[in-house]
């Protein structure tokens, strides 16, 4: 059975089985476009630099065996924007000359293939198994498939935590969820943990819920009853159960 870590202070998990894999999602480069319609300007490959530097930074410290993008690595939707046409390559590039690479497309990606070189392993956006966990990115419900895992890990949803007397107030945060399996695969018992990656883009926050624009998960929308969850920080500390799942999701 496969070990889940989170890699301190980031948005990034260590997958530990018969290999090493890192986990991130959610890093929606070429987001610049929308901020700059609002005339917030970060500078041409900002974001991107950031994310390849971060991602250098992480890989060189846990020392993984291989890279799981789970989804949503451009920002545009149905297209492919000017930004992208350049930073995504770049991005897949980077990745390829550093580590075995496999991206597992989200709602975002759509026509991503066109910018991904060779040597990126692209999967089905139904997600892949590794062991007992299977990795989704969130957007579309599992197939009865994959009904022998016992945890889901998935992105797509980019939890905040939201309670504005709080010094956290609008920080991104991990969630673990334990429900009943029959909610996810109704044709399976017992219990499954469903663990929810922050986005790996430190920009996609914010410290109002009502100007946060999360995605809905159709996986969190059939979850209606809770055993037990944890709301935990990127430094690794717990600061809420079930009771505060609405202050998240």
């Amino acid at each position: 059975m496969v070990q889940i870590k989170i890699v301190p202070s980031q948005a990034a998990l260590i997958l530990e089985g018969k290999t090493r894999n890192l986990v991130v999602t959610d890093m929606h480069i070429g987001f610049e476009s929308s901020f700059a319609s609002n005339d917030v300007f970060l500078g041409k490959n900002t974001s991107v630099n950031e994310i390849i530097s971060e991602l250098y930074k992480i890989i060189d410290t846990t020392k993984p065996d291989s890279l799981i993008l789970l989804g949503d690595v451009k920002y545009s939707i149905k297209s492919i924007s000017k930004n992208e046409w350049n930073d995504i390559p770049l991005f897949f590039e980077k990745m390829e000359n550093k580590i075995d690479t496999t991206l597992i497309p989200g709602n975002h990606d759509s026509n991503i293939q066109k910018l991904i070189p060779d040597g990126i392993t692209l999967v089905s956006s139904k997600g892949m198994v590794v062991d007992n966990s299977l990795l989704t990115h969130g957007h579309t419900m599992p197939s009865e498939n994959f009904a022998h895992v016992d945890r889901v890990i998935m992105g797509h949803v980019h939890p905040v935590f939201f309670q504005q007397d709080s010094v956290l107030n609008g920080h991104r945060v991990w969630v673990s969820i334990k429900t009943a399996k029959q909610m996810i695969f109704p044709s399976s018992s017992g219990e499954i943990e469903v663990t929810i990656i922050p986005s790996f883009n430190k920009y996609l926050y914010a410290t109002h819920k009502k100007q946060y624009k999360k995605s809905i998960s159709p996986i969190i929308e059939k979850i209606k009853e809770i055993s037990s969850a944890k709301i935990i920080t990127l430094d690794g500390a717990m600061i809420g159960n079930e009771s505060l799942i609405d202050q998240v999701l």
